[in-house]
This record gives C-alpha cells, sequence and structure tokens, in this order.
C-alpha cells in the first residue's frame, strides 16, 4: 500500500496523514535487520542494503555475525546476540561493523528481541551511520540553542498564521509569554501594532515566497505605554525539502534606541539645517528690515509659528547705544512678522515700523535688559497680558492657541540690539532649552547682520580706499601669456569684499596666475587680501610647487583676521606646454581650446586657507598655445536667485562664443553676469597662452 493509499478518504484519524520523503527518518536512513534463533539474517531492509552494502539477495539466510563483524569481534557479537535472545534484554550502542566494500563504519544500534505467533524468539536490529546521526544531533541541538539563546526574537507561525513556536527573546519584546501566542493569530497577540499592515505583509510573503526584510514598525506595548518602541521585523516562508509551505518564520530585532537616536539625529540636522539656511540667507543685504524679515522667514515654520523681530529704538539713533538696566522700560521698533499660514494672532504683534514702549514687567522687556532668553514652556493664562502688547493683543493669542513662548536678546558685540520672539500655536511641543539654544544662535546671526548695517557706509568708504590701493599693481604681460583681467567691488547694499587677482614672473619664464577671495568683507577682508596677497609674490618668486606655496597660505592666513579665504594657484610653463594647478576651497577654472567646448577642471577642491592642517594636491593639465585659462571669484557667478550650477552653465556658453580679443572678453563676461547681481566684489582674470616670440 502506497504513502498516498494509507487511510481511505475521510477515514483518517485526527491528526493522521501522510508525509512526503525527505523527513527526518529519511535523513537518517534508519536500516532494519532481523536475525532468526540461530544468528542468520531472516529480514533484510533497502535500508540495510544502502547502509552495509549488501543486497537482500546477498544478506539473506546468511550468519549475520560472519558477514557483518569483523573477526575479532565475532565472540562479543555472539555473546550479545546471545544475551538479547535468552534473557529479552534489549542493547544500543555503537558497533563497528564490515561494510561490503571492505571498509569498517561504525553504526548505532536498537537491537530487541521480538517473537511471532508460534513462540519463535528474533532479533531485530535498527541501525544508522553513527556519523549521520550525531550531525543530525548536533544540527538539532545546535538549532535548539541557536533559537533559545539568540537575542533577536524568532517565531515560526502556520500557514494560518497562528503561533506555533516563540523564542525567550521575542517572549521579552512582545512583553507576553509563549503561551499567550502559541495557537493564537497575529491579530489576536500583537494588540500593540497596526495588525492589519502586519497580517498583509505575512500573507504577501506566504503567498509569493518573496522574504520582506528589514521591516520598520513602531508602536507601544503594554509594558511603557507612554514611550514608542521600534523594531525591525523580517518574515520569509517555510518550505519542506519538496517545496511544500510549512508556514511563516520572523525575526524582530529592537531598534528602539536607535530609533530614538535617529531621531535625535534628525532633529539635529534640521537644527543644523535651519542654521545653514540663516548663514546662507540672513544677512544677504546690510539693510536692516531685510535682516530682519530673512531671520523671521529662516524660524517660521521650523522653530515657530509666529516670529517678531523687534529693535530698540536707540539702536537705530546712535552707534552704540546704552544698555537699559534691569526693571526699566523699553521702547522698540518692529522689523519684521512671519506666520505659518493665516492666523489672527499676528494682529497681537506690532506692526512692522511701529514704535512701542513696553513696562519693566514684559516679557520681552526683561529679555533685553536682562540680557538672557525668556522661556515660558507652558503659557497659562496669568501669563499672556505679559507676553501681548494690550489686553486685545492677549485675547487674540489665547483665540489663536497660544501655549508656548519664547523670547531671546539680539546681542551683537555685547550690545542688546533688540528681542526675537516666538510663538508657538499650532506646534503642539512646548518650547525647550534646545530651542533656546538654537534661537539664540539665529539671533546673534542675525544680531551681527543688523549692527553691521550701522557702521556699513563709513567701513565700505573706508574699505574701498583700501581696497583701490592694495589693488593698485597692475601685472605686466608675462612671456609666453597674454593675460586681461578686471576687478569690480561690491556695489549698493553690500560690503566691499577682499577679492584679488595677480600674473606673477616666475623663474624659468614661467608664470604664476592667481584668483583668491577672503571670507567676510569691509576693512579687516581688504587688509587680509593685501596680506596674502603680498605673501603669495614673495613666495612666487622662491619657484615653489602650487601645492606647497597654498601650505604656507594656509599657515599665514591662520593668523589673520578674517582667517579664511580660498584661492586658486596655477603655474603656466610655456617650455612644457602645460599648467599645475592647485586649489583651496576655490571654484574650478575654466579651460578654452581653439575650436573646442570650455570645460570647467576637475581638480581636488582642497580646504579654505586658515583652516589648518589640511594637505593640498595639485593637478597637471596641458595648455598649448592659444589655450585659454579663465580664473574668477565667486561674486562673477553666484547670484541670490540662480543656483550656481546654473550660473556655470551660462559662464560656459558665452565662453562658447566665437573668440574676441580678451579684454573684450572681460567686459563681454562681465556685463553678462554681473548685470543686477552686484552685491559682491568681482576678480576675473583671463589668460592665453601663446607662442615664444608672439606679440
Amino acid at each position: 500500500m502506497g504513502a498516498t493509499d494509507a487511510f481511505p478518504e475521510g477515514a483518517a484519524p485526527a491528526g493522521a496523514g501522510t508525509s512526503r520523503p525527505g523527513g527526518l527518518l529519511d535523513v537518517l536512513g534508519v536500516a532494519a535487520v532481523m536475525l532468526d534463533a540461530d544468528g542468520r539474517i531472516a529480514l533484510w531492509s533497502p535500508q540495510a542494503e544502502k547502509l552495509f552494502g549488501w543486497s537482500a539477495e546477498e544478506a539473506l539466510g546468511r550468519p549475520a555475525a560472519k558477514l557483518l563483524v569483523p573477526p575479532e569481534h565475532v565472540d562479543l557479537v555472539l555473546g550479545l546476540f546471545t544475551q538479547v535472545m535468552a534473557a529479552g534484554a534489549s542493547w544500543a550502542g555503537v558497533f563497528p561493523v564490515l561494510h561490503k566494500d571492505g571498509s569498517t563504519r561504525l553504526v548505532e544500534f536498537r537491537n530487541m528481541r521480538l517473537q511471532d505467533e508460534r513462540g519463535q524468539p528474533y532479533a531485530l536490529g535498527i541501525a544508522t551511520d553513527q556519523s549521520v546521526l550525531r550531525r543530525v544531533e548536533r544540527d538539532l541541538a545546535l538549532s535548539v540553542r541557536l533559537v533559545a539563546q539568540s537575542p533577536i526574537g524568532l517565531a515560526v507561525l502556520d500557514t494560518d498564521l497562528r503561533y506555533v513556536m516563540v523564542n525567550p527573546a521575542l517572549e521579552r519584546i512582545n512583553n507576553l509569554p509563549a503561551e499567550a501566542h502559541i495557537g493564537r493569530g497575529v491579530d489576536e497577540t500583537l494588540t500593540f501594532l497596526d495588525t492589519g499592515v502586519v497580517v498583509s505583509r505575512m500573507r504577501e510573503v506566504l503567498a509569493t515566497g518573496t522574504p520582506l526584510l528589514d521591516q520598520f514598525t513602531v508602536g507601544r506595548t503594554g509594558a511603557d505605554p507612554g514611550a514608542d518602541q521600534a523594531w525591525s521585523v523580517s518574515y520569509y516562508r517555510l518550505e519542506d525539502p519538496h517545496g511544500r509551505v510549512l508556514g511563516l518564520a520572523t525575526s524582530v530585532v529592537d531598534v528602539t534606541e536607535q530609533h530614538r537616536a535617529a531621531s535625535e539625529a534628525a532633529r539635529a540636522r534640521r537644527r543644523l539645517a535651519v542654521i545653514a539656511d540663516a548663514s546662507a540667507t540672513v544677512g544677504t543685504t546690510l539693510d536692516v528690515d531685510q535682516t530682519a524679515h530673512e531671520l523671521a522667514d529662516v524660524i517660521v515654520p521650523e522653530l515657530a509659528d509666529l516670529a517678531a523681530v523687534d529693535i530698540l529704538d536707540t539702536v537705530l539713533s546712535s552707534r552704540r547705544p546704552a544698555s537699559l538696566p534691569p526693571g526699566t522700560a523699553a521702547r522698540f521698533r518692529a522689523l519684521a512678522v512671519a506666520s505659518a499660514g493665516s492666523t489672527e494672532a499676528v494682529r497681537a504683534a506690532d506692526p512692522t515700523g511701529e514704535i512701542a514702549s513696553y513696562d519693566a514687567d514684559r516679557l520681552i522687556t526683561r529679555c533685553v535688559t536682562e540680557a538672557r532668553p525668556v522661556l515660558v514652556a507652558r503659557v497659562g493664562e496669568a501669563d499672556l497680558p505679559r507676553i501681548a502688547a494690550d489686553a486685545q493683543g492677549a485675547a487674540l493669542l489665547a483665540k489663536a492657541g497660544l501655549h508656548s513662548y519664547l523670547a531671546v536678546p539680539l546681542i551683537a558685540r555685547g550690545e542688546v540690539l533688540g528681542a526675537l520672539s516666538l510663538y508657538r500655536l499650532h506646534n503642539q511641543l512646548p518650547f525647550d532649552e534646545d530651542d533656546a539654544v538654537l534661537a539664540v544662535e539665529l539671533a546673534a546671526r542675525a544680531a551681527v547682520c543688523i549692527d553691521n548695517a550701522r557702521s556699513y557706509q563709513s567701513e565700505r568708504r573706508t574699505a574701498l580706499t583700501l581696497q583701490r590701493h592694495l589693488m593698485n599693481h597692475r601685472p605686466p604681460q608675462p612671456a609666453g601669456m597674454e593675460i586681461a583681467y578686471r576687478y569690480q567691488p561690491a556695489q549698493a547694499a553690500s560690503e566691499v569684499g577682499g577679492d584679488w587677482f595677480d600674473a606673477i614672473p616666475v623663474a624659468g619664464d614661467k608664470t604664476a596666475l592667481v584668483v583668491g577671495d577672503v571670507m567676510g568683507s569691509g576693512i579687516n577682508a581688504a587688509a587680509t587680501m593685501g596680506q596674502l596677497r603680498t605673501t603669495t609674490r614673495a613666495l612666487a618668486d622662491l619657484d615653489l610647487e602650487p601645492a606647497e606655496v597654498l601650505r604656507h597660505l594656509d599657515h599665514i592666513a591662520g593668523g589673520l583676521d578674517p582667517a579664511f579665504a580660498t584661492c586658486l594657484y596655477a603655474v603656466y610653463d610655456p617650455h612644457r606646454a602645460e599648467c599645475k594647478v592647485a586649489v583651496a576651497g576655490h571654484l574650478p577654472p575654466v579651460l578654452v581650446r581653439p575650436g573646442g567646448r570650455p570645460e570647467l577642471l576637475d581638480l581636488p577642491t582642497g580646504a579654505p586657507l586658515g583652516v589648518g592642517g589640511v594637505t593640498f594636491e595639485q593637478t597637471t593639465v596641458p595648455v598649448a598655445d592659444g589655450d585659454r585659462l579663465v580664473l574668477y571669484t565667486d561674486g562673477l557667478i553666484e547670484t541670490r536667485e540662480d543656483a550656481i550650477d546654473t550660473r556655470l552653465d551660462t559662464l560656459l556658453e558665452l565662453l562658447s562664443e566665437p573668440e574676441r580679443p580678451l579684454e573684450e572678453l572681460c567686459d563681454r563676461l562681465l556685463g553678462e553676469l554681473r548685470h543686477g547681481h552686484d552685491h559682491d566684489d568681482v576678480a576675473l582674470l583671463i589668460a592665453r597662452a601663446r607662442a615664444r616670440g608672439e606679440g
């Protein structure tokens, strides 16, 4: 009778059923051998033939001791056989057995006495290869220990998604004992999760056989209902050797700590992004009102739902206002208000441009007189009159849902200039100390910009005079090169910066081409530029490699104020028809070959001068007769409206036009790229390689 015919349809006992080959008994290859009372082989299974090598025809009727036992063990085996047959005792152990091929193999035996209906005794031996048995035992023990001791939660579910096994780690993760899992479905057990999503994922894996790995899940368990827990869950289908689906396995890793750390890191990144955004957008002009609006726009909605910037009235009327002592009233001029969406709370703030007086007990007054942040994490009814301008404003803030308030002073160079007021209406999280630290950082950056605006005019005139004096030197036309250059200072509401260029003769008919940009603006930037330019000319006389020149400049810049500058230093050698270039954080030059497309040279960017302790790399670029190198500072291409890649593409398009004299090309580039974008200095240097002796 075949396995599939074991039970008539509908007649199988509960839990009974057929199984396919490949189970544990098949893996072990258990052999059955029966001996009669004389020790002759009476029955011989196919597994015995596989284990011992003898076919049934060869084994049946032969004495087992002579067929299977080495001569030196025959007496021992006969004694054991007599003991089993006479006393009916069973025997279990490992014994060496002869294989048909002449080899000896260790076989695990289970021997027992049988008796037929006539009372005739027989000996039944069940045997398997010891090495196979030990391997299976080892694998099984290892699997059990791995599951039990694994720090990863493991579970096996049947095809109806009922738990069949859970390990101790999963009991701890789910805060449920094993008995609360076994036999129950996922939706009955994982009540703290969105089980609809979980079950859907499990059924998908059961149906397709495609594992789902590292599925991130967040929920709250009964052990800690007040805090989110996070898990990384994987699902994979279990199949037997013949592909029959047995169920589903799942592994669960508790990643709560990583999730919390990642959340904190994301929060820190958002804060850094706000600071970076503020660095790029606050203080783009030296205009007090514009700077205040830029600060408010950066803060809303990332940090607050409503932000107001107010400056002390005395700041606008004197260069260095006297500090207000604690306990005194203050007069403010409203500069900017920004809100996240439409809200009546805006009407509670002072209208921009107007002046308002605040008594000493007002929170904004305390902020500026004490020169420290004032934080009201949870605003109560008693706090509103000290926050709003008047009773009407307090009512508007209450109606808008104000629940948290923060005021930080605008401090620049030790002087309090005003205050930044922040309100949370829709964001349900209260302000905390981290928010105060960030607000102080942003306020400090804006305060410096506001303070700079007050001294802009006089410093600009002084800086322009210094810049023109330092750039008065005009480099001569070098050997083997034709050069053209332009310098344009910043205009309108911006500071003069520290951009410079130079073309310096070097020994061996070589020429050093330099362009640089001191970070910052005003008199100090111009002075730093002059020192770096003078140092560069001195180093050029030493005929050093470009990377070595930048290393020395980096050391010098560290002691200057401002200390940071970008620079590009290139040395053109007409005899070798090449140019060695090193860059310190500067924009890449453009190489234009006759008849070819202009290309931005792909050079190692390097760190700006003044960082200190960095290594600069240099690159050798072939430069043939007629090739042009275009060196420039960021004032030529950077704008507040366009991406820098777009502006670089525009520069390349202009350089793709039919070749024209270098002087005309300088004017062409400045006319097209600087039109309406004169917020920064610009230095431009164009050099064309020419044959020796060419005029």
